[in-house]
């Protein structure tokens, strides 16, 4: 440092800092000897503080604002100083500026798998990230417990400290909470205000504030991702009859458009149509209305059918069909009576039942009294 340095560094009479960076939490106004001149200009602009300190103790804090820096307006520097007179000659002090403007799209995220159990899947790992933005709450503690004597204190410099608690509480919390993965996503803005306000407090111990907490998602492992995506096209696809049938009728449309195809794509074609035809008859259970179909000629419908009969407030059966038409032709059942079967949402009128329409029409009704 020459000497001319020197002497202009003593007379630095303007204070001030303008960020051109976006990730500076702290810089500190660099003089020759951190000396000020008596009388010198301080510009604290908004969404800063600046705050000085005097052989390692912290003395005054500015708010926005210009301030000519003399004894009335630095009572704890002059008290530190002792100056009961007041000064003209150049003082030493460090001037810390802090930012405090909110310090936005910070990321965090879990570098390991979460090991929980879900109510659905069992256990499960899950991975999760998202974004939080934190502002300069206390800058007298943040200077003391985490800048020190760094000259230029940068978002970089804590990120990792910070990321560590909040996946921390993300992990104890996605573990506590018992919400099924599938309905995680459906909770993320609750989750992510309950984990902010989790945290605060720890935040609120390194001088900072912690103003959102965004959780963006909540992730299976690939392998699970993919079977759980098979599960989904399955639910889809749902009736692999009808499905069976929109692919064949899919394959003509295609074959009918290439006519030069022979005789071969055809028979194929036909013998393709009849395998997915039949492979869809044997793995979908029957309709509920192959269940309920009325009987055809000298036919009934399948013996597994069972009927309760409800009389007298007591439940009677099971009985197959052949007793039904029986006791209906016996005028043991009525149309008025109670009778239930699977194929029935509740108990109903046997006469309000399809397959004992036919029974029913063939009983003739009471004699006539003499």
């Amino acid at each position: 440092m020459s000497f001319l340095d020197k002497i202009f560094g003593e007379f630095v009479d303007i204070i001030e800092w303008t960020d051109d960076t976006n990730d500076t939490l702290v810089y500190r106004f660099e003089r020759y000897g951190n000396e000020i001149k008596y009388g010198a200009k301080l510009t604290v602009r908004e969404a800063q503080l600046a705050v000085f300190v005097n052989e390692g103790r912290v003395a005054d804090v500015f708010e926005p604002g210009m301030y000519e820096l003399e004894t009335n307006n630095l009572p704890v520097l002059s008290t530190l100083q002792g100056w009961p007179h007041g000064f003209e000659s150049p003082f030493k002090a460090e001037v810390y500026f802090f930012n405090t403007r909110q310090f936005t799209d910070l990321k965090w995220g879990t570098k390991n798998p979460v090991m929980l159990r879900d109510p659905e899947f069992g256990p499960v790992r899950l991975r999760a990230f998202g974004t939080y933005v934190i502002r300069i709450k206390d800058p007298v503690t943040f200077l003391k417990e985490v800048v020190g004597t760094d000259s230029l204190f940068t978002t970089d410099e804590i990120t990792n400290q910070l990321r560590n608690l909040i996946v921390s509480r993300v992990a104890s919390i996605l573990g506590q909470s018992g919400i099924p993965v599938l309905d995680l996503a459906a909770s993320y803005e609750d989750l992510g205000v309950y984990v902010s306000n989790k945290i605060r407090p720890e935040f609120v111990a390194y001088g900072l504030d912690v103003t959102q907490l965004l959780i963006e998602n909540v992730s299976l492992p690939p392998v699970v991702e993919e079977a759980l995506d098979r599960r989904t096209s399955i639910g889809i696809v749902g009736n692999l009859r009808d499905y069976a049938t929109f692919q064949a009728a899919e394959a003509m449309a295609a074959a009918a458009g290439n006519p030069g195809g022979g005789a071969a794509d055809g028979i194929g074609l036909g013998v393709g149509f009849a395998m997915a035809t039949r492979l869809a008859d044997e793995m979908m259970p029957p309709r509920r209305s192959e269940y309920l179909q009325l009987p055809k000629a000298g036919g009934h419908p399948p013996p597994a059918t069972a009927y309760f009969i409800a009389a007298d407030g007591h439940q009677t059966g099971p009985f197959d069909f052949a007793e039904m038409e029986r006791r209906i032709q016996a005028r043991e059942v009525l149309r008025e009576s109670m009778v239930w079967n699977r194929g029935l949402a509740d108990w109903t009128p046997a006469g309000q039942v399809e397959e004992f329409d036919e029974i029913f029409e063939g009983v003739p009704p009471p004699l006539p009294e003499r």
